[in-house]
């Protein structure tokens, strides 16, 4: 590349793919075949994958310094994010946590005293995965509604068998469905331009292409019906129709249905 100079010592490039490993638990290889350099893209995990893209974007707008008027960017920034760092390391040193947290639907500030498990993001907010000391039950805290953050010295344990992976296998966004709830299989049916969207962003790991022909797009998922789901669906209005279940059909069809008695 023109104007830049990659000649470092053997020494230097050890050592930043040691810090590669370190910070973000990613690990270059190197390919004595092919005498290359290689990241094992099967064994990337969601984040890994976030770290990269992230680095992608700013890699571009490094070298893109002087070009502001050429790469407009999304102003909108989510709320409580400050938060990250301390909630990561509470997270990762198995510390409680106490905070006020107001939710949108209510006007009084409640206090919580809670133990914190992981983070998860979804359009652009953060949550919490943390155990409320109030019930006992886990929950999701929007950072956005969360303030007075403190990290207290009390130490906690995960339950036994708890996995965060699992627990969001089959959900669209951040809600968890009530126990003995189960996900349904679902087929929705998108014209070809929206398609060519659902195809390269995908709606959630479980989809799968069953029809792709120049008038339609047909896919598979097996998810909750949550109301994250239904408000996804409900944004491609015409251009998406529920063919399975009958259920979440009549569900999103009463949606927009309403929705038109509004004007």
């Amino acid at each position: 590349m023109q104007g830049y100079n990659f000649n470092i010592s053997q020494r230097t490039f050890q050592r930043d793919l040691e810090d590669i490993r370190s910070l973000y638990d990613i690990d270059i290889q190197f390919d004595f075949g092919r005498k290359v350099y290689y990241i094992d893209s099967d064994e990337q995990s969601g984040i890994q994958n976030k770290i990269l893209e992230a680095f992608d974007v700013i890699n571009a707008l490094n070298i893109s310094q002087g070009l502001s008027p050429y790469i407009h960017l999304e102003k909108r920034r989510p709320q409580g994010t400050e938060n990250l760092h301390g909630l990561l390391h509470a997270i990762q040193n198995k510390l409680q946590i106490k905070f006020d947290h107001q939710k949108f639907w209510e006007d009084e500030i409640t206090d919580r005293k809670a133990a914190p498990y992981a983070l998860k993001e979804f359009k652009n907010r953060w949550y919490v995965l943390a155990k409320d000391y109030k019930d006992s039950i886990i929950k999701s805290f929007g950072l956005d509604r969360l303030s007075n953050l403190e990290i207290t010295n009390t130490k906690f344990e995960v339950p036994k068998g708890y996995n965060v992976e699992e627990s969001f296998r089959y959900c669209f966004g951040i809600i968890t469905p009530n126990e003995g709830v189960e996900p349904q299989d679902i087929i929705l049916s998108f014209d070809a331009f929206q398609g060519k969207y659902i195809k390269t962003l995908p709606l959630h790991e479980t989809q799968k292409i069953l029809i792709d022909t120049d008038d339609e797009l047909q896919i598979s998922l097996k998810l909750y019906l949550t109301k994250d789901l239904i408000m996804e669906l409900l944004s491609y209005g015409e251009d998406m129709k529920v063919l399975k279940p009958k259920s979440l059909a009549d569900k999103i069809k009463g949606e927009h249905k309403k929705a038109a008695m509004q004007y």
